[in-house]
């Protein structure tokens, strides 16, 4: 019997250190589309060229931010409205500072209509932690 209690053991703490060591992000799947938690290396490829949106105070934004970002902050009262302005066709690429405030973000955009919405996993920290540039 402890033979066969080892051996679930074994297994179940196998399969746990083998899940947290699984690097790819995860996805949320919203109403309206995908939404896709990206890496710093992955965010950098695909929001080339894209639109690029600093959730953060200004004071936040002034500081440093990613080459042609630009600043909607979270919580100003017309996040939304500048939100709505922008065209819905095109992927967003959303970031914050750690990345705890961007879901709230990428669930306001995704009711607004938005589907392809990146969000940076780990926000700028973890863009500054794999030294990519940031502008001021």
């Amino acid at each position: 019997m402890k033979k066969i209690l080892k051996t679930v053991v074994f297994i179940f703490l196998t399969i746990s250190i083998i899940g947290c060591n699984n690097k790819k992000p995860s996805k949320t799947i919203t109403e309206n589309g995908e939404i896709n938690v990206v890496t710093a290396a992955e965010f950098k490829e695909k929001s080339a060229n894209q639109i690029i949106i600093d959730i953060r105070t200004p004071e936040e934004f002034a500081s440093g931010h990613i080459e042609g970002a630009i600043n909607i902050n979270l919580f100003d009262k017309t996040f939304v409205t500048e939100l709505s302005k922008l065209d819905k066709s095109k992927p967003i690429f959303m970031y914050c500072r750690s990345g705890s405030r961007t879901s709230s973000a990428v669930k306001k955009a995704s009711n607004l209509g938005f589907e392809k919405i990146y969000d940076l996993q780990g926000g700028i920290i973890n863009w500054a932690r794999n030294n990519y540039e940031i502008t001021k």
